[in-house]
C-alpha cells in the first residue's frame, strides 16, 4: 500500500473512502510497524534492546595515544562527499556520523545512533527515524529533523552519484515529531532503503545552507562524529583530534570505538615509498595487500625483535570476484565455448608459485569464503525451484557442486587443459592452420587485446597471453595510464580487462549494476561483461525481496551458479587471510569483527 495513501487517510478519515475504509488503510500500513532499536535487512538483529556494547570491542580500552596510518597519492579537498576534487582519507568515518550505526559481526544490521529508534512497515514503503535529544554536532548545536532533511535534499541534489540514485528513491520527508522524521520511498525503492537511509552522513544545515556544497577546498567540514579536523597539510597529511565533549561515547554502537586521541594519515607517492615509511617507524598500522612483501619484504631487525608485530586475521566477508573479464559485447566473446576454452587456459598453480609465493586462493564463486557461495554445495530445493522456470541458465556440474576451477600441476604444462580447450574451439568453429588458431570459416586468426593499467595486472596478462599463444591465439597486452583504462573501462570499448567486484554478506540492489540487464548497454555501469540473462534478472529480483535470511541465502546462491555457468570471466585468486603489521604500540581486542576496523584498537600499555 502506498505511504500517500497511508498519511492521506490519517488526515482525512472522512473523505470518499468513508471513516471505516480510511482507518483500515491506515492500520495496514502500520501493521508491525513499531519503533524498534535496530532493524537487520533480513530476519532480526544480534543485539537485543538494552545492549551495552558490540562483542567485538575492548570497552574498558584506554582513551588516549595516536594512530598513524597511510594514505598513497595526494589530496585537494576536505568534502568526501562532492565528486569534485579528491578527499583526504577518513573525513567521512571520523567527522560525520549517521543515524545507525553498523554491527560488523552480522551479515547487515543497523543500530541506532544518532536515531535512538526505527520504524518501517513490513513492505519497508516508509522508514521513521526518531532522533536522540542529545546528539550535537561539534559546534554544539543540536542535531534536528531539519538536519535531516536537509541532509537528504542536498546529496541527492548535489553529491556523489550513489547518494543522488539512492536518495532520489526518497519521495516525501514530513516532519511528524519534534524528533522524529518519515521518509516515503517511491515505487522504484527497495527493501534495503530504510538501512541506506539509517546510513546517510548527517550534514548541519546551519552550517552547509545556502552555500554551494559542490564547492571544493580545504576548509575543515563540521560534522557530529567522535573526531574534529585538526592540522592539515595540504596533500601531505591530515590529523583528526578527538573531540572531548563527543556526544555519543555512552551510546552502545559507539562504546570501545574511537580510542585514540589523535589518528594521523600521511600521504606517500607509491606503495614501494608507503613500505620503506611503515619499516622506519613513520606511521604505525599496516594493512598489507602484497604477497611478495609480505613473504619476503619483513626481514628486518624491529620484526624480529618484536617491535612490529605480523598477523594473518581471518576474513568474516565474501572474498569478491577478481577476475580477467570477457566483454561479450565483441562477437569474438559472444560464444560462452571460447570463454570457457579460455578459462581453461589461465595455470593458476603455475602463477600462484611462481608470483605469489603460493599466498592465494583460487576464487571459485562470486561470494567465495562465505555460506553465499556455492561453491562445493550442491543446488538446495529454494535454488532448484527458483531456477526451474531458467533449465538451461545453469550447467549439471553447476547444480550438482557449484564452479570448480581447473587445476594444474604448476610446472606450466598444463596439456591436458589445452587439450581440453581446443577440443572447446574447434565445436565452436576454430582450427589449427599453419601454428595459428584460426576461424575455419574465414581463416582469420583469434585475436583481442588485454587492456591493463598496472605492473601487476601486465605481468598476470604476459603470462596467460603466452600459455595462449601455444595454441594458436594472438593475445596482445596493451599498458595503458589509469584516466584512459577508467574511460574505456566506462564505455566498454575493450575486449578483456582485469576488474575486481567487492561483496558483502548481504548484498542488495548493487548487483543489478554489476550484471544486470538494463545496465548492459548503459555507460558508466559495473556490468562490464555485458551480461543479459532473464535467468540472472529474476534471481537478483528474487535476493532483493527475500523477507528472511533462508530465502535470500537461496537466491544468491542461484544467482552465484547463473553467472558462474555463463563463463563471463575467468576467475582468479583472493588472499584468505588479511595480512596486518603493526607497531608494537598498538593493541586490538581478542575477538575481531568480519575483517580489520582499527576504530577499536588502541594505544598498548593499558588494558
Amino acid at each position: 500500500m502506498g505511504a500517500f495513501v497511508m498519511a492521506r487517510a490519517r488526515r482525512a478519515v472522512t473523505g470518499t473512502l468513508g471513516g471505516v475504509a480510511a482507518t483500515l488503510l491506515m492500520l495496514a500500513g502500520t501493521a508491525q510497524a513499531e519503533p524498534s532499536h535496530g532493524i537487520a535487512m533480513h530476519g532480526t538483529p544480534k543485539y537485543p534492546a538494552g545492549f551495552t556494547r558490540f562483542d567485538y570491542v575492548n570497552d574498558r580500552a584506554p582513551k588516549e595515544g595516536e594512530v598513524r596510518l597511510a594514505a598513497i597519492g595526494s589530496f585537494d579537498s576536505l568534502n568526501p562527499m562532492i565528486v569534485r576534487g579528491t578527499p583526504a582519507a577518513g573525513i567521512r568515518w571520523h567527522v560525520f556520523e549517521s543515524l545507525m550505526g553498523r554491527a560488523y559481526d552480522e551479515p547487515f544490521s543497523l543500530y541506532g545512533l544518532i536515531a535512538e529508534t526505527i520504524e518501517t512497515p513490513d513492505d519497508r514503503s516508509w522508514v521513521e527515524f526518531t532522533l536522540r535529544p542529545e546528539a550535537k554536532f561539534s559546534d554544539g548545536s543540536p542535531v534536528t529533523v531539519d538536519d535531516v532533511i536537509f541532509s537528504v535534499e542536498t546529496l541527492r541534489d548535489q553529491g556523489r552519484p550513489n547518494h543522488k540514485y539512492y536518495y532520489g528513491k526518497v519521495a516525501a520527508m514530513e516532519k511528524v515529531g519534534e524528533r522524529t522524521v518519515r521518509l516515503t520511498f517511491t515505487e522504484e525503492g527497495d527493501r534495503e532503503m530504510p538501512l541506506i537511509m539509517g546510513l546517510m552522513p548527517i550534514l548541519p544545515k546551519h552550517v552547509y545552507g545556502g552555500q554551494d556544497f559542490t564547492r571544493t577546498g580545504l576548509t575543515p567540514m563540521i560534522g557530529s562524529g567522535p573526531y574534529t579536523i585538526g592540522k592539515v597539510e595540504p596533500g601531505a597529511s591530515i590529523t583528526y583530534v578527538r573531540n572531548p565533549d563527543y556526544w555519543g561515547k555512552d551510546v552502545p554502537v559507539a562504546r570501545g570505538h574511537n580510542n585514540f586521541d589523535r589518528i594521523r594519515y600521511d600521504y606517500f607517492r607509491d606503495a614501494n615509498a608507503s613500505f620503506e615509511a611503515f619499516k622506519a617507524g613513520e606511521y604505525t598500522l599496516r594493512i598489507e595487500d602484497d604477497p611478495t612483501r609480505w613473504a619476503t619484504g619483513y626481514d628486518v631487525p624491529a620484526v624480529k625483535d618484536g617491535r612490529i608485530i605480523r598477523e594473518k586475521i581471518k576474513l568474516g566477508t565474501p572474498s569478491g570476484m577478481r577476475a580477467l573479464v570477457f566483454n561479450t559485447r565483441r562477437d569474438l566473446f559472444a560464444d560462452v565455448r571460447v570463454r570457457k576454452a579460455l578459462g581453461l587456459m589461465f595455470d593458476f598453480e603455475w602463477v600462484n608459485k611462481n608470483l605469489f609465493h603460493g599466498l592465494y586462493a583460487r576464487t571459485q564463486s562470486y561470494f567465495d569464503n562465505s555460506e553465499l557461495s556455492s561453491s562445493g554445495r550442491p543446488a538446495s530445493p529454494k535454488e532448484k525451484a527458483l531456477l526451474a522456470p531458467y533449465p538451461d541458465a545453469v550447467t549439471p556440474e553447476i547444480m550438482a557442486m557449484g564452479y570448480v576451477a581447473p587445476r594444474t600441476d604448476g610446472s606450466g604444462r598444463n596439456r591436458a587443459q589445452m587439450r581440453d580447450a581446443m577440443a572447446l574451439l574447434k565445436d565452436a568453429g576454430y582450427a589449427v592452420s599453419d601454428a595459428k588458431l584460426v576461424d575455419a570459416a574465414t581463416g582469420a586468426q583469434m585475436s583481442f587485446e588485454i587492456l591493463v593499467a598496472s605492473p601487476e595486472d601486465e605481468r598476470i596478462a604476459l603470462t596467460f597471453a603466452r600459455n595462449l599463444e601455444r595454441v594458436g591465439i594472438d593475445a596482445k597486452v596493451r599498458n595503458v595510464d589509469s584516466s584512459q583504462y577508467q574511460q574505456r573501462r566506462q564505455t566498454y570499448d575493450f575486449d578483456m580487462i582485469f576488474n575486481f567486484w567487492s561483496a558483502s554478506l548481504s548484498p542488495g540492489n548493487e548487483q543489478s549494476f554489476y550484471w544486470g540487464s538494463d545496465s548492459a548497454d548503459t555507460d558508466g555501469t559495473r556490468n562490464y561483461m555485458g551480461v543479459k540473462s532473464e535467468a540472472v534478472d529474476a534471481m537478483i529480483a528474487a535476493m532483493l525481496e527475500a523477507r528472511d535470511r533462508e530465502d535470500f541465502v537461496a537466491a544468491v546462491r542461484a544467482l552465484d551458479r547463473v553467472l558462474l555457468s555463463g563463463h563471463y570471466v575467468i576467475p582468479l585468486y583472493h588472499a584468505p587471510h588479511q595480512w596486518v603489521a603493526r607497531w608494537q604500540e598498538l593493541e586490538h581486542p581478542r575477538v575481531q569483527p568480519q575483517f580489520v576496523r582499527f576504530d577499536t584498537w588502541w594505544a598498548a600499555g593499558r588494558n
